[in-house]
């Protein structure tokens, strides 16, 4: 009997099959890496994805949209201009008609629903404040000072591609009882300077931005101080309260939709961009080689602080941004780590929004507690 011999087309279906699945690898490596790439890239485009249909006596009318329909009170911005507008008046199939509160009567046309309805700096609450530069391991960062009549300092440290405004609602209420404030920017913001990668590093290094800040207000003055901090400000806070012998002069912190474990940022993250789970550890690895992060470190439930502060965490319950399922997880375990967590939880609006829903509720609660 003759043996029976190999089939030549099997080894050209071997290869056509091998040849497949390593195309799939490098697609799926270069989605993991462009994944990457823009989470730590500092470019900030402003979109204006929702659309103004009528304007009238003291109201604007919003095509309908997830965003527009959230309630409170909202900065409306446009490629010129700004506005505040209120709560909802009418909804229909046709649009959303929300109050006019403030500023400019906007166009029709293109325009953003912007949690920060205040600009540019404190002066628009009516607030006094210097123009001050904080010098850090890059150079000297801008920052502004509220002044005010203790010795316990409020640091406010802004969210990931946000800017220093983003305090400016909170602002006030810290200006009432008393805090002489700093808020400050940090490498990588429009007027800071630059990582030498040129890259976000995720708090891994932006922490010695915050402790250069809290060294100032240390040299002017400050005895205590007290941490207010959005989204990935309080990862920076947390590097911070880990790493900085400058820890212990803070005494108490409030953190706004804090990101306190990024893997599970990135997970949620990775599905509003429609990328496939399975490619997220790939994007992850990217990002640990490229900035050199440790992602353990920023999993506070797991790897606390040293320094573990008093903390008042406000998240919205349908943040699509950080998950606020990993502050209810840290706020459970307060407790076992020796760590005085109060959590409150916000309904019905998105990502550092629990202001924008009731600014007088938050900013009573903000109070309260520092006030403790």
């Amino acid at each position: 009997m003759r043996g029976r011999g190999v089939d030549p087309r099997y080894g050209l279906i071997a290869a056509g099959v091998g040849t497949g699945l390593g195309m799939v690898g490098a697609g799926a490596l270069g989605i993991g890496r462009h994944y990457a790439t823009v989470l730590l890239d500092p470019g900030r485009v402003v979109a204006f994805p929702e659309r103004v249909l009528h304007t009238g006596s003291g109201s604007v009318t919003l095509a309908t949209s997830r965003l527009v329909r959230q309630p409170g009170v909202w900065g409306l911005r446009w490629a010129e201009g700004l506005a505040v507008v209120g709560g909802i008046e009418r909804e229909d199939r046709r649009g959303v008609r929300r109050t006019l509160l403030a500023g400019p009567v906007p166009p029709e046309g293109p325009a953003v629903v912007d949690a920060g309805p205040f600009d540019p700096d404190p002066a628009a609450r009516g607030l006094p404040f210097d123009d001050v530069a904080i010098e850090t391991p890059l150079g000297p960062a801008p920052a502004w000072f509220v002044p005010g009549e203790g010795d316990t300092w409020a640091v406010a440290v802004h969210g990931r591609g946000g800017r220093r405004r983003e305090a400016l609602r909170i602002l006030p209420t810290l200006h009432r009882l008393g805090l002489p404030t700093l808020v400050i920017s940090y490498r990588n913001d429009d007027d800071a300077p630059a990582s030498p990668d040129g890259h976000f590093h995720l708090g891994d290094s932006e922490w010695e931005d915050l402790e250069a800040a809290v060294v100032y207000a240390r040299e002017h003055g400050a005895r205590r101080i007290v941490l207010v901090a959005w989204s990935m400000g309080a990862a920076i806070s947390g590097a911070f309260l880990h790493r900085s012998k400058e820890a212990e002069a803070v005494v108490s912190q409030v953190w706004d939709a804090p990101l306190t474990d990024w893997r599970a940022t990135l997970r949620r993250q990775a599905r509003n961009r429609l990328v496939p789970p399975q490619l997220v550890p790939i994007a992850t690895a990217a990002t640990r080689r490229r900035i050199g992060i440790d992602f353990d470190e920023f999993d506070l439930l797991r790897h606390p602080p040293a320094h573990r502060p008093p903390t008042l965490i406000v998240h919205s319950t349908p943040d699509t941004a950080v998950p606020v399922a990993s502050s209810r997880a840290l706020a459970a375990a307060g407790p076992a780590l020796d760590w005085p967590i109060r959590f409150v939880e916000v309904p019905a609006v998105e990502h550092t929004a629990s202001w924008n829903a009731d600014p007088a509720r938050y900013e009573q609660l903000v109070a309260a507690f520092l006030q403790e």
